[in-house]
């Protein structure tokens, strides 16, 4: 494929491959405390923390990789930090203010784990891309190939060795996993290449488009009525995304 298009095949270093190791075990543990987090009685709190992410992902960007942020991207990433804090709450949720009282308990600790842990994998991930110095399109492929096999072989040895049998069962439902496991393909193709092309922080922000989409879709497809606090977060976060567009278009 490489000689019929012209571009040079990828001749990967060390650093490429720590950095995807990097990436692809951070995203194993992210995932980890997610579902952790989920398994506890009183994770609104923990999934107000996680939502740090963002601003992780730019500070971690900042430090590692240099990215620059301007002025205006740093207040977008902030409202729309503010935005997310304000969509997971729940009703009856403590405050952010007793969010913040309880920073040393367990849901909050595994909620910033949780966004520290992302913005790892996301800034791993670029880092990696990058170090190929190839078209973004290629440097993508290589490393959500390579990030995914050493995913795929680091969850291999976990489940045979902690989890004797559970390989077999996976294996066992590949049919039914093949059309999500496409779809997850083909959006992380998306992501790299995204993140390639552009700062770690700047598309985690874009990312969250998702969720007014999806808002959108309930309102609109399936009739359900927004609150008041999911209006007020909705809103913050289209503002820092117009706000981010127009600060990079410029």
């Amino acid at each position: 494929m490489f000689g019929w298009t012209g571009t040079p095949a990828p001749a990967p270093g060390a650093a490429f491959f720590a950095w995807a190791a990097l990436g692809g075990v951070a995203q194993i543990c992210g995932t980890a405390c997610l579902l952790h987090l989920f398994q506890l009685r009183s994770f609104s709190t923990g999934i107000v923390f996680s939502k740090s992410e963002v601003l992780q992902v730019a500070v971690f960007g900042a430090v590692v990789l240099g990215d620059a942020i301007t002025i205006l991207s740093a207040t977008a990433i902030l409202v729309a930090t503010s935005g997310l804090v304000v969509l997971a709450r729940e009703a009856g949720a403590p405050g952010v203010r007793s969010a913040l009282a309880s920073l040393a308990g367990r849901p909050a600790l595994l909620g910033l784990a949780t966004g520290a842990c992302f913005a790892i994998a996301a800034v791993g991930f670029r880092a990696a891309s990058l170090s190929l110095d190839l078209p973004f399109a290629v440097s993508a492929a290589a490393t959500l190939a390579v990030s995914i096999a050493i995913q795929s072989a680091a969850m291999a040895v976990y489940l045979r060795a902690a989890e004797p049998g559970q390989l077999g069962a996976v294996m066992r439902e590949w049919r039914r996993s093949l059309l999500p496991g496409l779809s997850g393909a083909a959006a992380s193709a998306c992501w790299f290449s995204a993140m390639t092309l552009e700062s770690a922080a700047h598309v985690r922000m874009l990312g969250l488009a998702e969720v007014v989409f999806g808002y959108a879709v309930a309102i609109v497809g399936l009739g359900q009525h927004p609150t008041r606090r999911e209006q007020l977060g909705t809103a913050l976060l289209v503002v820092a995304i117009l706000a981010l567009l127009y600060d990079r278009a410029g």
